[in-house]
């Protein structure tokens, strides 16, 4: 029963939003009551479910949509993206732009939540589309698929860290595993997929960059305009390294990983930005405030948008859909590998959270590793793999992707829905292939 509610939700909320064009905050919380009440809450708990979701994705992403947002227009107007993307256009030309975004997105994607890169790289993506006169998705969907894989393959990310920590890998064993997939699984889910979404293009949102082409002496220089943006690049993969090198206690550590915090990254390149992107060039602090008050504007409804799926999921959390499934799972006879990225896959589909999914599907499966002696690395991989599949509309960065790039409900699902559905059986090849050449 919990799983056949959970998709006549989905469908409830697939109708409100395509049929009768409802608005897609007020039809995720619609939809997260309805479920909630259906899975057997009370109505003040699911309430309070609503609430708690709303605000533990506001708490955890509100800062880091609203700094991204700022430093990715203060980037944009200031000529500052428009340099930087001639510089690349330049470099590389047109045909191998797409080559460009997607080693920018590996290597942002790397220190970075996905989120964090997403609203980081989204304005130069904007920019080059502009100045080079290609396709968004086209240009943009290479960079946003190695941004994703990062996310389930790649330490120093957050995501896989966290798996080999609880799993007893090894980290360095994890990344080499980990490029060896990459590599092949960027290829196919960016370049090569997004040749076959032409039908699907879009003109970036308004107020989300300045379609403005800038002479030449407007433009900052490409080494000043590139320095604020990856500022917190730096800064996170620094924390990374400390993470992994330094004791909890010692004091340099915990330095960086307040100054390598997102949110706290981000805070400084805007600052930065302000300084050396804004004054240093001429404009009054007033307009320079103007253009970070007008990048708020311009993602209010994609961060509510948001906030309405961190709701859906939470319901879904505190109704007990995720030990409910876990559960089916336990008496399984699949092979370990096989498992892990299966019990990752229905957490997904049912949670939206990746994070989430990859988190639970390790407490769950950690005993197996004992068991059958399976290597952990390959575990690691498995679970980041399951974890990104199918990616729809209780998932937070199905919105993201959805309201940058322009899209209707069924669009976002036939793009995004299925590169992350390409990312993880990619994923799951690459694991086992591996495990039967290293076995």
């Amino acid at each position: 029963m919990p799983v056949t509610i959970i998709a006549v939700g989905v469908i409830l909320l697939l109708v409100l939003m395509i049929v009768f064009k409802v608005n897609g905050f007020l039809a995720l919380v619609f939809v997260s009551a309805v479920v909630g009440v259906a899975e057997g809450m009370t109505p003040l708990a699911v309430v309070a479910s609503i609430q708690k979701g709303i605000g533990g994705t506001l708490g955890s992403l509100a800062m880091i949509l609203g700094f991204g947002a700022m430093l990715g227009r203060l980037v944009s107007d200031t000529g500052a993206a428009q340099r930087v993307a001639t510089t690349l256009i330049a470099a590389f030309g047109k045909k191998h732009l797409q080559w460009a975004l997607v080693v920018t997105g590996l290597i942002v994607g790397l220190a970075m939540f996905y989120e964090v890169g997403f609203v980081l790289l989204l304005p130069l993506v904007f920019t080059i589309v502009a100045a080079a006169q290609m396709p968004l998705l086209y240009v943009g969907v290479p960079m946003v698929a190695a941004l994703s894989v990062t996310h389930c393959f790649l330490p120093p990310h957050p995501g896989p860290t966290a798996i080999a920590t609880l799993f007893g890998a090894n980290i360095g064993t994890t990344l080499l595993y980990g490029l060896i997939i990459t590599i092949p699984t960027v290829i196919v889910a960016g370049p090569f997929f997004s040749r076959f979404l032409k039908s699907f293009e879009r003109e970036p949102p308004e107020g989300l960059f300045n379609p403005k082409i800038f002479e030449e002496h407007e433009m900052p220089g490409f080494w000043i305009s590139i320095f604020a943006a990856v500022i917190p690049v730096i800064l996170m993969a620094i924390a990374a390294v400390c993470e992994l090198t330094m004791p909890k206690e010692n004091a340099a550590r915990q330095f960086f990983e307040f100054i390598g915090n997102p949110a706290v990254a981000l805070f400084i390149s805007v600052v930065v930005a302000v300084f050396t992107l804004g004054l240093r060039n001429g404009r009054k602090m007033e307009e320079v405030m103007d253009i970070c008050g007008s990048s708020i504007a311009a993602i209010a409804m994609i961060v509510f948008i948001i906030a309405g799926g961190g709701a859906f999921k939470q319901v879904l959390v505190d109704s007990g859909v995720g030990n409910y499934i876990a559960d089916l799972m336990k008496g399984s006879s699949l092979s370990p590998l096989l498992m892990c990225w299966t019990v990752a896959a229905m957490l997904r589909v049912a949670l939206g959270s990746a994070t989430v999914a990859a988190i639970t599907t390790a407490g769950i499966v950690t005993p197996i590793i004992a068991i059958t002696h399976t290597d952990p690395a390959l575990m690691v991989l498995a679970v980041g793999s399951g974890s990104v599949i199918a990616s729809h509309v209780n998932d937070p960065g199905f919105w993201l992707f959805k309201g940058y790039f322009n899209l209707t409900v069924v669009e976002t699902l036939k793009t995004w829905t299925v590169m992350e559905t390409l990312i993880s059986f990619l994923g799951l090849a690459g694991v086992l292939i591996l495990n039967a050449l290293i076995h």
